[in-house]
This record gives C-alpha cells, sequence and structure tokens, in this order.
C-alpha cells in the first residue's frame, strides 16, 4: 500500500506555536517500523492547474508569492514563508496522488493514503483552522477530471464520478461543504462536535452534531446511521476519507471521549464500508492535537494498520484463482 509524505510536511514554526507539527515525522517513521508493506512515497507538489480546479487564482497567487495580508494568515495560523506554500502543495499533491493510486484498478490498489492531509477548512478563496488549500476538494474535482478525460479517450460517453467525502474529523469540514455546496456529484458527510471550531457551520449534504462528551457507543451508533443514510441517497465511485484523531478523549481540542479501541471501530467501520461496495478509497490523516502526542501517533498508526487489512482485501481480491 501506498503512503504519500514528504520532508516538507514539518513546517518549521515560532517558539510556542500550538500546532503540533512533529506528529508528521513521528507518524512516518511508526509507519515505516510497525509496517513493512506499506511503501512510503515522496509527496509531489500540486500544480497552479491542480488547485485551480478548487481554489480562486488571485489565492494561489497570494499564497505563491507572499501577497497573503497579515488577517488571512491569521486566520490560517501559520505566518506565511516559502516553506508553508511548499507544506500547502505538498500536503495537497500527496492526497492526489493516494487518489490515482486508488483508482488505478492494478494490482493491490483500490486503498492509498497520505500521512498529512485533511486540510478540511480551507475555502475557495481562502484558509481557515491549519488549511491553506483544501486537498479533498481539489482531489474530488481531479479524479472527475481524469475519469472523464480516461472515458471520453475510450469513445464513452462519461458519467460524472460520484466522490463521497467523510469526514470524521472532530471539527465540521466548513470549507469543503461550502465548495461542493449545490453539486450533486459530491456527497460531504461530516460528524463533528456541535460546539467545537468552526462555530459557524456550513451545510453538508449530511451534517451530524455530537455534543460535548460524546462516547464510543454513541459516537458509532451515531456513525452506523451516517453511513446507512449515505448508502440510501448517493452510490460513489471514489471515497475520500478523513480520518481524524481528534475525537479521542486525549485530544486537547475534541471535546470528545472516543477510546482508542472507539476509533479503531470506526476506522474498521468505513473502511469495510467501501470494502463491501468495492469502492476505491483515498484517506488523509486530518487533525489530532493530543496532550500526549503519543495518543495522536497510536490513533493514526492504528488507522494505517487497518487500512492496510483491506488494501490486502483488494490486492487479493485481484489475483487470479488457480
Amino acid at each position: 500500500m501506498h503512503a504519500y509524505y514528504a520532508d516538507q510536511f514539518v513546517l518549521p514554526l515560532p517558539e510556542g506555536h500550538r500546532f503540533p507539527m512533529a506528529k508528521y515525522r513521528l507518524l512516518r517513521d511508526a509507519v515505516a517500523a510497525h509496517l513493512p508493506g506499506v511503501v512510503l512515497q515522496v509527496a509531489p507538489p500540486a500544480s497552479d492547474g491542480e488547485l485551480a480546479l478548487a481554489h480562486t487564482p488571485a489565492y494561489i497567487d497570494a499564497i505563491a508569492h507572499g501577497t497573503l495580508p497579515a488577517p488571512a494568515q491569521r486566520e490560517i495560523g501559520f505566518p506565511w514563508s516559502p516553506a508553508m506554500a511548499e507544506r500547502a502543495r505538498r500536503s495537497v499533491g500527496a492526497t492526489l496522488a493516494a487518489c490515482r493510486v486508488a483508482m488505478a484498478g492494478g494490482e493491490g490498489t483500490g486503498i492509498a493514503g497520505n500521512l498529512a492531509g485533511g486540510t478540511h477548512h480551507a475555502y475557495a478563496d481562502k484558509g481557515s483552522g491549519f488549511c491553506v488549500f483544501n486537498d479533498m476538494a481539489v482531489a474530488a474535482r481531479l479524479m472527475q477530471d481524469e475519469h472523464a478525460r480516461a472515458a471520453s479517450a475510450m469513445g464513452a460517453n462519461p458519467l460524472a464520478l460520484r466522490v463521497a467525502i467523510i469526514d470524521l474529523d472532530v471539527h465540521q469540514g466548513n470549507g469543503t461543504a461550502r465548495i461542493f455546496q449545490g453539486d450533486d456529484s459530491v456527497f460531504t458527510l461530516s460528524l463533528h462536535g456541535a460546539r467545537n471550531f468552526p462555530f459557524r457551520k456550513e451545510a453538508g449534504d449530511l451534517d451530524v452534531e455530537l455534543p460535548d462528551g460524546c462516547g464510543d457507543d454513541d459516537y458509532l451508533a451515531a456513525l452506523e446511521q451516517a453511513l446507512d443514510a449515505l448508502d440510501q441517497r448517493f452510490a460513489p465511485g471514489l471515497v475520500l476519507y478523513l480520518a481524524g484523531a481528534d475525537p479521542h478523549v486525549g485530544d486537547r481540542l475534541g471535546r470528545l471521549h472516543i477510546s482508542h479501541d472507539g476509533l479503531e471501530a470506526r476506522d474498521r467501520r468505513v473502511f469495510d464500508w467501501a470494502w463491501q461496495r468495492r469502492v476505491p478509497m483515498a484517506f488523509a490523516m486530518a487533525g489530532g492535537y493530543g496532550t500526549d502526542i503519543a495518543d495522536t501517533i497510536q490513533a493514526q498508526l492504528t488507522t494505517w494498520r487497518v487500512a492496510f487489512q483491506y488494501q490486502q482485501r483488494w490486492q487479493n481480491s485481484l489475483q487470479p484463482s488457480l
């Protein structure tokens, strides 16, 4: 299974900054140490043309050339620098590469992931909440374009690729929801804390709000109901999954009480849902702000372990029977 990572994910920040930037390197090292079947690949930077599928030219240019006003930088949460711009491009590029592998239909594909990404607070014309560009939005639009071009090249009349974005970060994917409002080819599902950031939510296709202190049983029941509703309303050809670690009880920004076992059960349910329908999936890590960073890494490593198990099912299903 392919995992996309770049050294640029670890952005130098001012001393005392609250974002746990070290988690990306720690997760990479944990995956390399514990999951030898996962192949680490260098994340490429997304191009201007790819970013323009979901972002305005003026915003792309402002990030590229450092002309973003100070208030806009504060809303993102990272000061602008060339390294910040490069990190943002590679975070998107990693998800695009994972999508291409998952959609390829060749040996061992079906699932691939980004060791960062899940930047769901970014809007078309601005960033927010530690998110510069919206990798999920760019990926959905790019995969739709590439699917249409491939169908046309074969002389077929292409139907739009339908993409389901299953966002289980503890914070609503407000930027993603806004970008796809009115787009029937993309379904946005978000399971998030009702009283958590963003405090002004956007209307997605299916928004499930959870109370502070929500525990495993209620969380998993809400997820099951949401997946049932998705089943009734939408049949995707690609799933994009944001496997946030921040619902964990030890997350300082989470406000929920989900255990490690609960997060593993969540991941298994989502990967199984896609597998049962033979829908390719690309996934990203999204949020994770553990009071103890080891809790974040444990939750994310478990996501990768579960993903690898389901990717093996894809691989085995593609092997010819004797």
